[in-house]
């Protein structure tokens, strides 16, 4: 098994990019990253041999409202730990830092929901809750 280390650093904007188109989710543009990167609350990125394999963010206001972001794994790291790995050093830090009655919430572009029931997260569920989202293109 491949060993991996975690830093918690927020991945360079190329590292960020390749790593999410590479691991299937939509494509940021350089401006968008440079902008976005620079103001997470938390980032982490997990490394094999020296290479950014996995990534994750943590974006909000810092009291009322934490969002995960930007899981993502390269393909040939997949089903090997390092998203758990990656949510267990998010949620940590959530417990942390969250205030109570804060609010943390998690908008997949795809995954299953039970990866996410693993950590405390539960489906948005109608009518109490929706999710919604709004794209700029």
């Amino acid at each position: 098994m491949a060993e991996y280390e975690v830093r918690a650093q927020v991945p360079t904007v190329d590292d960020y990019i390749r790593v999410r188109l590479a691991a299937g989710l939509s494509r940021k543009t350089e401006e968008a990253a440079t902008i976005g990167l620079k103001d997470s609350l938390f980032a982490v990125t997990i490394f094999n041999e020296n290479e950014p394999v996995g990534i994750g963010r943590i974006i909000g206001d810092g009291g009322c409202f934490f969002e995960v972001v930007d899981i993502a794994v390269l393909p040939k790291h997949q089903q090997r730990g390092v998203g758990t790995l990656i949510m267990d050093v998010l949620i940590a830090y959530v417990n942390e830092h969250a205030p109570k009655s804060a609010y943390v919430s998690l908008m997949a572009d795809y995954g299953t929901p039970t990866f996410y029931e693993k950590f405390g997260f539960a489906k948005a569920e109608l009518p109490k809750a929706a999710g919604m989202v709004l794209r700029v293109l």
